[in-house]
């Protein structure tokens, strides 16, 4: 049970150094938005905190369905030890 534990924050630690510097622009939007911003245009400034925002809300939904799916087996688990 132990090693589990320890695995799982390696894993975090290690997608947390990975993930340190994210560019989630594909290449046309990058030079889409470059171009906007050097011709005085404000439109490109957001559009990477979008993109990581749009990434960051499916797995927010994961995380959270697999917590309810987690709480629930335990409380499912413990009535059955009881009877």
């Amino acid at each position: 049970m132990k090693i589990k534990y320890v695995l799982a924050l390696f894993l975090t630690v290690l997608l947390v150094f990975v993930a340190f510097n994210l560019d989630a622009q594909c290449p046309m939007c990058r030079m889409a938005a470059d171009s906007n911003l050097k011709h005085g245009g404000t439109e490109g400034k957001g559009l990477n905190t979008g993109i990581l925002y749009m990434l960051l809300m499916p797995y927010t939904l994961v995380c959270v369905l697999g917590y309810l799916w987690y709480r629930n087996k335990k409380e499912i688990d413990q009535v059955d030890q009881s009877l």
